[in-house]
């Protein structure tokens, strides 16, 4: 993930959740510290972060319609789900992924 692809992050998961995201909430998200988390972000937001943070955000980006569900979290396309039943799923799936985003937040 580009320091770029992170901004633009911030503003898919704040649109997914209704409410604008600041950088000391994206780090609350990543489990940073609250007084050097946000400066993190920032830097973050030129450089892109690396490691488990990446991909944490990864997987948190699955909570915005933007951002593709992951190959390793998509139960929805396999043969034993009926097609008529796999958007719902995906929704529900989806919903769950911002509760996430909320929970953390809060």
């Amino acid at each position: 993930m580009t320091g770029p692809e992170l901004k633009h992050l911030r503003v898919d998961l704040g649109d997914a959740i209704g409410r604008t995201l600041s950088a000391a909430d994206m780090a609350k998200l990543c489990g940073l510290a609250s007084g050097d988390g946000a400066d993190t972000i920032r830097r973050w937001e030129v450089a892109g972060p690396s490691g488990p943070a990446a991909e944490l955000l990864a997987i948190l980006a699955m909570a915005s319609d933007r951002h593709p569900i992951l190959e390793k979290f998509n139960i929805f396309d396999r043969f034993n789900i009926p097609e008529n039943e796999r958007p719902a799923r995906r929704e529900e799936f989806r919903e769950k992924m911002r509760d996430e985003v909320r929970r953390r937040l809060a």
